[in-house]
């Protein structure tokens, strides 16, 4: 299958198909291999391979002239076979290219073994050894094509929004889930990009008052063989094929290569709303696993220079992410391939932001966590990657792997003591004083080495785990639709049913249902930080007690529309808090509250007891009590606006309580205010701003497991 086609050496740099008008460079990184081909796929999938004679720095390169966009290929790599040794080359596997811009379809685990070694007969076990002897079938049926693009397109003077930390609202969504079931999309928008793009879907956004959109992984992704085994899918899409390419079923179109154009289409379109784009990215494994994994693209490109292998057996991989291998970040060419995707988003694709999946395997040097790893230093040398949004799950699998509140200047953090310490507040099982330090920014974690309270990304709920209605309706997992026997998933969720398991038509139970979802909502948009409200819980959407859906391409994930009442009134609720959030400066404090060594005047944050006086050490250190009062000064934001002038707003009371008994505050002193408004309470929250006014001093009943909220009245 060689063909007689004309070929020039090429060029080494930039990696990956760069077609500039008249043919396709095509270069591609192997330190150990042997010997490259390129091999080019027509309509019909017949195959004609070009060998890479030319090598430079371990990139091996050539042009093609009269090759252009939409031309399918891959690679063969040769090598050593010899996984003891760390090296699994073998031609019989096409490989996708780690730098292509566009990847068609998905591996069919029916069509061809993409194992590089021959399977074991079935029934017989699979043991560690079991990779030593290599496969001769061609994998090549199996394994979607890579497709060269053209880079090309109308981005109409696009502009990020670039919002600042202070007004920034995420909204952690999917971007199947959100389009899959949207009332009024046609159906070949539904799910998709382009969906994702559509007036009526961005108009939901805007009004529900989110300024940027954090998207699960939509790097091209592969399945993993026993999720298709069992009829499933890897939905949330953190078994990443493609670092450079968005994942092609999300596009509406089918045409080889156009699902980059609609990503960036719709990119184009959340601008023009005003909002921003975060991805969610894995370059910390990917979807190839272990030393019994599938072969589809790096692991027979150059196994020994793309993945961790075990240091006194590189038969095996280093493993920090739980899934089989950890990619290997200290290798230079790696992390160029790391960097140059985090570029490629954002100057090709005008992504606004990261969110950095298993961080914490990023930082790790060799085997221990570096907080200034190379991967850092070489995130804040940039000048493009430097200057957008950086969020890192600060945490692995590994030893040490924990490591929230020790991310370097720049970088903002999924808070997970915020998640937990709230979870145990509203449940009765956190102590005041951890409620206060998370609610105030987790000074704590971020405000001794220059960082600010920006640095704690807040949440209560994320795709991983329980969805809000869930986590205040179950006590338990239910998994059973993943097929592990309700195994997989955390056991440790931190959640209360409210006295009965699962859905009910108790209405008490519903009542209390609702009403904490609204005291978490208020908690978490009105805290110190980046608020981050996973999509959906706005609607009171539900899992079924479901706390892993990452297998889940389902109704199980979709978000249904369907939200009636309860759902209307949440929704509701949550603009309600996002305006209120968005209009009043002292719930976006760029700097962390000093209590009492705030001057001049009164304080900034002052905490109450329910007697409106002041909290001593004693009240602090009490962890039966489970009520709390907080007076947020608004003339002492400590921050200026973009003339130099000091920002103010009005100031707040904050009343807490989360017995299961009422309560009744007094309010604090005439200095702190002479009266209060209600701004709003969770027990009731049909009632509107200003229509209940207190005077100082006046007594302020709370009902069990509520908020409520006062407002200064202006002189």
């Amino acid at each position: 299958m060689s063909g007689e086609r004309e070929t020039w050496p090429g060029e080494p740099f930039p990696l990956g198909p760069t077609w500039d008008g008249q043919g396709t460079n095509f270069s591609l990184f192997s330190e150990n291999a042997t010997r490259v081909e390129l091999c080019l796929f027509d309509r019909e999938g017949a195959e004609e391979r070009v060998e890479l004679a030319d090598v430079t720095a371990h990139n091996w390169h050539v042009y093609l002239p009269g090759v252009g966009p939409g031309q399918r290929y891959g690679y063969r790599v040769y090598g050593p076979y010899a996984p003891e040794e760390g090296h699994r080359f073998n031609p019989n596997k096409l490989l996708i290219d780690p730098y292509a811009k566009a990847i068609d379809g998905t591996v069919d685990w029916d069509a061809a073994n993409v194992l590089p070694y021959t399977p074991p007969d079935p029934g017989d076990p699979v043991t560690d050894d079991a990779d030593l002897e290599p496969d001769d079938e061609d994998s090549a049926a199996a394994i979607p094509t890579c497709v060269v693009v053209d880079q090309s397109f109308n981005w109409e003077g696009d502009r990020a929004p670039r919002v600042p930390w202070s007004d920034t609202v995420i909204y952690e969504t999917h971007v199947k889930g959100l389009t899959k079931r949207f009332p009024g999309l046609p159906e070949e928008l539904q799910g998709t990009y382009a969906g994702l793009a559509a007036d009526e879907v961005l108009a939901y956004l805007k009004d529900l008052g989110v300024t940027a959109v954090e998207l699960l992984p939509v790097h091209h992704i592969a399945d993993e063989s026993f999720l298709h085994e069992h009829g499933l899918s890897n939905y949330w899409g953190y078994s990443t094929v493609g670092y450079l390419a968005p994942h092609s079923p999300y596009a509406s179109s089918h045409q080889p290569g156009e699902s980059l154009k609609e990503f960036k289409g719709m990119v184009k379109a959340l601008h023009r709303a005003g909002l921003e784009v975060i991805l969610d990215v894995v370059y910390n494994h990917t979807a190839e696993g272990n030393h019994l994994g599938p072969m589809l693209s790096m692991k027979g490109v150059d196994n020994t220079s793309y993945y961790r292998l075990s240091p006194d057996d590189p038969h095996f991989y280093m493993d920090f992410t739980g899934t089989g291998n950890t990619l290997n970040a200290v290798q230079p060419a790696v992390l160029r391939l790391i960097m140059d995707s985090l570029r490629y988003f954002v100057l090709e694709c005008h992504v606004d932001g990261f969110r950095f999946d298993l961080a914490a395997t990023l930082a790790r040097q060799f085997y221990d966590v570096d907080r200034l790893s190379t991967f850092f230093d070489t995130i804040h040398q940039d000048p493009v990657l430097s200057q957008v949004k950086l969020i890192a799950e600060p945490w692995d699998v590994g030893p040490g792997g924990y490591q929230v509140g020790n991310f370097p200047v720049l970088w903002s953090e999924w808070n997970g003591i915020y998640r937990d310490t709230m979870r145990d507040f509203w449940r009765g099982q956190a102590s005041i004083a951890d409620f206060a330090s998370r609610f105030t920014g987790s000074s704590d974690l971020y405000g001794d080495d220059g960082r600010s309270p920006f640095a704690s990304i807040n949440f209560i709920t994320a795709h991983d785990g329980f969805t809000l209605r869930d986590l205040v309706s179950y006590n338990d997992k239910h998994n059973e639709a993943n097929q592990e026997g309700n195994r997989d998933g955390t056991d440790d969720n931190r959640s209360w049913n409210c006295g009965v398991e699962g859905e009910t038509d108790d209405v008490a139970v519903n009542e209390l249902r609702a009403k904490q979802q609204r005291n978490f909502l208020t908690t978490l948009l009105l805290s110190q930080g980046v608020p981050m409200l996973l999509g959906g819980d706005e609607l009171c959407r539900t899992q079924g007690g479901n706390n892993n859906g990452w297998c889940q391409d389902s109704p199980i994930s979709w978000y249904s529309w369907e939200i009636g009442q309860d759902g209307q009134e949440l929704m509701e609720f949550t603009r309600r808090l996002m305006a209120l959030r968005r209009g009043e400066p002292v719930f976006r404090r760029s700097a962390f509250l000093a209590g009492e060594q705030a001057e001049p005047g009164l304080p900034d944050v002052w905490w109450f007891r329910l007697d409106g006086r002041r909290m001593t050490r004693r009240d602090w250190e009490n962890r039966d009590h489970r009520w709390l009062g907080a007076f947020l000064n608004g003339e002492m934001i400590g921050a200026r606006d973009r003339h130099g002038q000091p920002v103010r707003g009005d100031s707040f009371l904050m009343l807490f309580n989360a017995n299961y008994e009422d309560a009744v505050f007094k309010l604090p002193a005439a200095r702190f205010g002479r009266a209060w408004n209600v701004e709003l309470t969770t027990a009731a929250p049909s009632i509107m701003p200003g229509s209940q006014e207190y005077r100082a001093r006046a007594e302020c009943y709370v009902t069990s497991r509520s908020v409520t909220v006062l407002r200064r009245t202006r002189a």
